[in-house]
């Protein structure tokens, strides 16, 4: 093996060294040719021309210790220590050589079984393979075993390969030789303690950790530590035995299929090895495991915060810990003063402690595929007291696979899932009222069992209890008592003998030591005014010899009155002859205040009910006084004149629409409607006031832009600042012409010939929203004919249509004119699609 197939050894600050494809950076001094020269007693010293020898740092990388170089080469203490440290680093390189070596071997083992050729063929092909690939031997045959093996180890270093090749080529190529030889470290170590010290150094420091343990799991859940690597002896032998339930870092990992990896140590508050020496360092505890069994737990320690790892490092980590669950299996815990031995008994004496047993149990050994992969539990044993829940007998069950006798268990209750929990972990399972399905012919079979699994050497004992029927059936009945509130009682007529449960104790307020009350006495513990029902009671059950219920307020000694209902019914004999009565009480407090503030609840319901119905009549009455349905025509000369109102479907909803059509002292014809906003006696009260403030403002003979803003003081400042939208129109019988104004109201409609259009907009903001507004008017003249229709938005508006789509409807229905004015505004209330059960007003005037 030449020196460029040596692995460097990492130096003190803890980054690896690599060598390169075209050879070594320099060669140990101990067997390269031109090391320096060394003095009497072996130390290496250069010359130049001005002064005598001086000291070279290490030419792998190591520097010296501190306390080396505070000491002069020309003391015996100095040149004993620097030959003490060259030969420590002799001492390093040979062992890696040797490691190197053992991996380099085994590539040729590879290359002569698939080239069928000699070992010295085989090692010229690797010479010349590595040479082309450009990387050294060792590296190249790391690559062999990887592509031979594909086994996991080689699944993990691929994908850390391939997740880091662009970053570093030299680095990631260091990743395969790190992990095969921490796996030659480890398959040449003797004991787990070997086995520590080879990860550390092997795969684990160049990860920059400090320290790794070796933990295994012992059959009682306890801990021992196998190994460790990176603590002193004194911190070691502290944590050599860790008890069963003790919560630490390494338990953690056990319990944790996917292990544990903590970035802070003292955050978490859980002992474990080392925590003084790294108080907020990093921890990573996985389990370690084979075959579907944990044997322990791989626990790692890092000197710093421990930032998230890619997933190529955690795999990595896992397969390390694989590699410990192959030394675990075989580990021997070794017994001390501080550590009772712990007897793992075989499958033999576990049958022997089950048939020891008073509860049916089966014996369970682990049952492998060919790739020693756990797939099922056979039943090695049945004890005597079996009881299977599907009532198929013992020899049926013994052994059978766990999965072919119970395939129910891989189901819901998840029992397959408990039973290999525990043979991985060796911790106890105990649960109660577990569900056990068995199937027989198909058809699904169930009972209710206490379960209890647990682990011994390389067995499971399941224990279940079947739960007794009767005693189900009695403490189902037990508890409905007690939440129904029900106490039972049973007396015998001859005897005089009487019994009560506890709940009949609890609802009578007497302690359970007291003596029972008896049916003839129960008057004297009842309310005096219940003293006919409960005679009445008595009679039909003890004289007539029929059931009877009835109904009674108990007065207890407490001083509490409890309403109570009895029923009973007689036990005859063969004789026809009464025998004894049983029967119920049952506290129905609850129920009759209950009903009692439901009475309550609904006269006052019933009241407010008819407060509103009167409000209601009221208010309507009021409404129509003021706005009648109709109105009687108006004397205009040339001019007919005709309004509707049609009420809210709903009585609740008396709105505030409202018209007008009157004949001013000018012989002009004063036209309006409008809408108070909201609904109710308020919005009833505040229509009056507008529709009489408008007919007063109109005899002072101003134009409806004028009235308009007269009435928005009025909205604003006399009606509790309510508002409203209004159009006001004056009409001229003499010249035909009509003058109108609008505050926030729809448009009149016109409808001259065969045409209906709504007259243009003039702006207009609502009444009641400013103290002062100035309203637009315009002038619109009118010819003989003509019909021009004012309404409110009851007659148009729709929840789901927009506005516009219901105006068009009212156009094309006010196209179709009837003969008379009166019926051209009942065929617009009749075709109207409004749904917001509004109340609506129309004022139609047909110039003649």
């Amino acid at each position: 093996m030449s020196m460029s197939e040596q692995p460097r050894e990492p130096g003190r600050g803890g980054e690896p060294q690599h060598d390169s494809a075209a050879g070594p950076k320099s060669a140990p001094p101990s067997v390269t040719a031109d090391a320096p020269p060394l003095s009497a007693e072996g130390e290496p010293k250069t010359t130049d021309e001005d002064g005598p020898a001086s000291e070279e740092p290490s030419e792998s990388g190591d520097a010296p210790p501190a306390d080396l170089e505070k000491l002069s080469t020309a003391s015996p203490v100095g040149r004993l220590a620097a030959t003490v440290e060259r030969l420590s680093r002799e001492v390093r390189a040979a062992q890696a050589e040797a490691e190197g070596r053992a991996l380099i071997e085994l590539a040729k083992g590879v290359l002569v079984e698939r080239l069928k050729c000699g070992p010295a063929q085989a090692a010229r092909q690797l010479a010349q393979l590595a040479e082309q690939a450009q990387v050294t031997p060792l590296e190249f045959a790391v690559d062999v075993i990887n592509q031979a093996a594909r086994d996991r180890m080689s699944e993990v270093t691929e994908a850390f390969l391939a997740a880091t090749r662009a970053a570093d080529e030299a680095e990631t190529e260091s990743a395969a030789v790190r992990l095969r030889a921490a796996e030659s470290g480890v398959l040449a170590a003797d004991d787990a303690q070997a086995v520590a010290d080879a990860l550390l150094e092997q795969a684990l420091r160049p990860l920059g950790a400090v320290a790794v343990a070796i933990w295994a799991a012992g059959a009682d859940g306890s801990l021992t530590l196998a190994g460790s690597a990176g603590f002193s002896p004194a911190e070691a032998a502290r944590w050599r035995y860790v008890p069963p339930d003790v919560v630490t870092v390494a338990r953690r990992g056990l319990i944790e299929r996917e292990g544990q990896w903590i970035s802070t140590l003292g955050a978490t508050g859980l002992p474990t090895i080392g925590l003084h020496h790294h108080p907020d360092g990093g921890r990573a505890a996985l389990p370690a495991g084979t075959g579907g069994r944990i044997h322990g737990v791989l626990e790692i320690a890092w000197p710093e915060p421990l930032a998230p790892q890619p997933p190529q490092i955690v795999r990595q980590v896992e397969a390390l810990a694989e590699l410990c669950a192959h030394t675990l299996e075989m580990h021997t815990p070794l017994q001390g003063a501080a550590q009772e031995p712990r007897v793992l008994p075989d499958a033999a004496e576990l049958m022997d402690l089950a048939d020891g047993l008073h509860d049916p149990a089966l014996v369970l050994v682990p049952h492998l595929d060919g790739d020693g992969q756990l797939v099922d539990f056979r039943i090695q044993h049945v004890n005597s007291r079996f009881l299977d829940p599907a009532g198929r007998p013992r020899a049926v069950v013994n052994g059978a696979l766990l999965l072919e006798a119970y395939p129910m268990a891989a189901g819901d209750s998840e029992l397959f899932q408990r039973v290999e929990r525990v043979y991985a972990t060796g911790e106890p399972f105990r649960a109660r009222r577990m569900n056990l399905t068995a199937l027989v012919d198909q058809v699904p079979l169930s009972a209710i069992a206490d379960i209890s699994i647990s682990r011994h050497g390389m067995s499971v004992l399941l224990i279940w209890r079947i739960e007794d029927e009767t005693a189900r059936l009695a403490s189902l009945l037990q508890h409905a008592q007690r939440l129904g509130r029900i106490g039972g009682f049973e007396e015998n007529v001859l005897t005089g003998e009487i019994t009560w449960n506890g709940q009949l104790f609890d609802l009578y307020g007497r302690p359970q030591t007291s003596t029972p009350v008896s049916l003839e006495e129960l008057p004297a513990h009842a309310h005096p005014d219940d003293g006919v029902s409960i005679r009445r009671f008595l009679r039909t059950l003890l004289h007539h010899q029929r059931p009877a219920a009835a109904a009674f307020r108990l007065q207890r000694p407490d001083g509490v009155t409890r309403h109570i209902r009895i029923v009973a019914e007689p036990v005859l004999d063969t004789d026809d002859r009464l025998l004894l009565v049983r029967g119920a009480c049952q506290d129905i407090s609850a129920q009759h205040w209950t009903e009692v503030a439901l009475a309550a609840t609904r006269d006052q319901l019933a009241h407010t009910e008819q407060q509103a119905t009167e409000r209601n009549r009221l208010t309507l009455q009021l409404q129509h006084a003021i706005m009648p349905p109709t109105q009687a025509p108006l004397q205009v000369s040339g001019l007919q004149v005709a309004v509707r109102y049609r009420p809210a479907e709903t009585e609740q909803l008396v709105g505030g629409d409202w018209y007008d059509a009157v004949v001013l002292p000018s012989r002009k014809v004063l036209l309006c409607v409008g809408d108070v906003a909201g609904h109710g006696i308020e919005a009833a009260t505040s229509m009056v006031v507008l529709r009489n403030a408008l007919r007063g403002l109109a005899v002072t003979g101003a134009g409806p832009g004028q009235l308009l803003s007269w009435l928005n003081i009025v909205a604003h400042h006399l009606t509790g600042a309510v508002t409203a939208t209004a159009v006001c129109g004056l009409y001229d019988p003499t010249t035909r012409t009509l003058r109108w104004a609008r505050a926030g109201h729809l448009p009149p409609v016109l409808v001259r010939d065969t045409e209906a259009d709504p007259l243009p907009l003039v702006k207009g903001l609502l009444l009641g929203a400013v103290p002062e507004v100035v309203y637009e008017e315009t002038e619109l003249q009118l010819a003989a004919g003509d019909t021009l229709l004012m309404y409110t938005d009851g007659l148009v508006e729709r929840r789901d249509r927009p506005v516009e789509e219901s105006l068009t409807h009212l156009l094309t229905t006010a196209r179709t004119a009837p003969s008379t004015l009166d019926q051209q505004l009942d065929r617009l209330l009749t075709y109207s699609k409004s749904d917001t059960d509004d109340d609506t007003c129309i004022v139609g005037i047909r110039v003649g």
